[in-house]
């Protein structure tokens, strides 16, 4: 029998794997919660445009505004799998506590969020439940409600949470995802692939966001920029580190880095400058603060980051968002 899957936060990531994973399983199977974009989607679904896949592709997906509203469609047959590719946001419910009626004794929760220690309140909500935690790499920008501009590139690391030699859920997942055509790497600690791209997230996306440049403007802004990067992504490093991800070094610093340096300009525009430049609440805990709290636990000095972290606080209270 096809699993059921529900996608709770169905912005650009969302829809990408909701279409994915309809080339798999049938799109009856797949319901989709949508806010912003419900009154467009549940009508025509949801459109890619995708230099990897192809344009005008649409996957039209039970599209729901609540887990609620999911659970109640079919209360008989219990979700295989939540996904859950919302902004990690610290919100009151908890992310978890809202995704709560849709997880049965049977359901494989998957994380597909930036950030580093976002796993642990659903591992203290479902302490007995398959939880994946994911990296993903996906160049896509939701352009219009429901219509999904893509790029080359598709890539999700995975791994069980707490990290495991045990695969087999992650495997049984990562299966699913294959026939849908979409790529995989399934490792027994996925921690190592979050740090990595924490280096880039958690510099890349404050910085831009308060200097309201793209990165390519913010290296080519002055002669001190590209080593203000750098020992910003040092500093990541080091709290990496200190948790036993020795692998999180100078050389993988200076390739992230080079990454950004060879671009033309302007150069990327990243999620969390994209979220300033519409007022939009920014995922500041997620990416830094969770650093922060790491690197006070294993007494790892990061007066850059804690910097950028004021800032940062300061400019999404700017937003109303916060305690300012």
């Amino acid at each position: 029998m096809a699993p059921r899957i529900l996608i709770f936060g169905t912005g650009s990531i969302g829809t990408v794997y909701a279409y994915l994973l309809s080339r798999a399983v049938p799109a009856s199977n797949i319901f989709t919660v949508c806010r912003s974009n419900f009154e467009v989607t549940s009508k025509d679904g949801f459109t890619i445009h995708s230099s990897l896949w192809g344009e005008n592709l649409n996957v039209r997906p039970v599209v729901i505004r609540s887990v609620d509203e999911a659970v109640a469609f079919d209360a008989s047959s219990p979700f295989d799998y939540v996904l859950v590719c919302s902004k990690a946001l610290p919100t009151i419910p908890s992310t978890a506590d809202l995704i709560k009626p849709a997880v049965s004794s049977n359901t494989t929760i998957v994380l597909i969020q930036n950030g580093i220690a976002t796993e642990e309140p659903y591992s203290k909500l479902f302490p007995d439940n398959p939880l994946l935690s994911t990296v993903v790499y996906l160049p896509a920008t939701q352009i219009g409600p429901g219509i999904v501009q893509h790029k080359e590139v598709e890539l999700l690391h995975m791994g069980s949470y707490p990290a495991s030699s045990n695969t087999e859920s992650a495997s049984r997942f990562a299966s699913l995802l294959n026939a849908g055509g979409a790529t995989t790497k399934v490792h027994e600690d996925v921690q190592f692939e979050r740090w990595s791209k924490l280096l880039v997230n958690a510099s890349w996306n404050p910085i831009c966001a308060l200097s309201r440049s793209r990165d390519v403007q913010v290296l080519k802004s002055g002669p001190d920029a590209k080593d203000f990067v750098r020992d910003v992504m040092l500093e990541i490093a080091a709290v990496a580190n200190a948790c036993g991800y020795l692998g999180i070094d100078t050389a993988l610093v200076d390739y992230q880095l080079g990454r950004a340096a060879v671009r033309e300009l302007p150069g990327v525009e990243p999620s969390m400058m994209a979220d300033s430049l519409a007022g939009r609440n920014m995922e500041v805990e997620a990416i830094v603060g969770n650093v922060i709290k790491i690197a006070r636990a294993h007494d790892v000095k990061t007066p850059m980051l804690r910097t950028i972290h004021v800032l940062a606080t300061a400019l999404n209270c700017s937003f109303g968002y916060g305690t300012a």
